[in-house]
């Protein structure tokens, strides 16, 4: 995710390599990073942060005590920005190990690669509005941003953090259908991805409610509604909200 990020920030020119820099622990990563992107990389974390302006942790959550429990690194990003993607950690937890700085959790989805991502941030009392701005537009640059209560992190952790993968499913199942009744592979996954692709770019541009476009495509009696009777038989519905109430769950146990 931490490449991502990178790829997607550099993709539309929201910064230059030369003001990015990266850490990894394993030098094979470090030296891929500096050949596929042009930035500086290290194996150090603290040089990375002792050179930052804002600092972005793509940790695992198990991750954070052992990256942030020393006072060297607190120095080193002491009044600085963080900004963390550690799904469920809190903001309190991330200002027990950073009391001194503006610290940030955001939430983004591997559509960040190709500049669609969708972000949520969150932040803490103590972060100003600046460096609020700024954290907005460096996600904003690969993608959607949007500032949400911290409250609703671990649901828009499912829906969206989440949400890529079971887009990923419904893709594949439609494409199996398709194959089903005689289209070539290919083919059946080309029209399943721009099909949803085209729908929810008609929601996001028309900003009409979904089951007004819905019922827009629907004709009595006609092919549509018969899949559609399908997909109620099925209780798609409900399976659907279901697997966002599970995930977010588990988003909140994940801190």
């Amino acid at each position: 995710m931490g490449e991502a990020i990178v790829r997607g920030i550099l993709a539309n020119g929201a910064l230059a390599p030369s003001q990015i820099i990266a850490s990894d622990m394993r030098p094979e990563v470090v030296k891929a990073l500096t050949e596929k992107h042009g930035i500086r990389a290290t194996t150090d974390n603290l040089v990375a942060a002792n050179e930052a302006h804002t600092a972005l942790l793509c940790v695992k959550p198990y991750q954070l005590a052992t990256l942030l429990e020393n006072a060297a690194m607190k120095d080193a990003l002491k009044n600085k920005v963080v900004i963390s993607i550690a799904a469920g950690v809190r903001l309190e937890k991330l200002m027990g190990f950073l009391p001194q700085s503006q610290v940030i959790r955001a939430m983004p989805n591997t559509p960040i690669l190709i500049s669609e991502g969708m972000t949520a941030l969150c932040r803490a009392k103590a972060v100003k509005d600046e460096a609020m701005r700024f954290a907005l537009a460096l996600f904003s640059s690969a993608g959607r941003a949007q500032e949400i209560d911290e409250a609703q992190m671990d649901i828009v952790t499912a829906v969206a953090g989440s949400g890529p993968a079971f887009m990923f499913v419904m893709i594949d199942a439609l494409a199996d259908g398709a194959v089903r009744m005689g289209l070539r592979r290919d083919l059946a996954v080309a029209f399943a991805t721009q099909t949803m692709q085209g729908a929810a770019r008609m929601v996001a541009q028309t900003g009409s409610h979904p089951g007004v476009l819905k019922d827009q495509v629907t004709t009595p009696g006609g092919c549509t509604a018969a899949g559609l009777s399908v997909m109620e038989d099925g209780k798609i519905r409900s399976v659907l909200a279901r697997t966002i109430e599970e995930a977010t769950r588990a988003a909140g146990k994940l801190g």
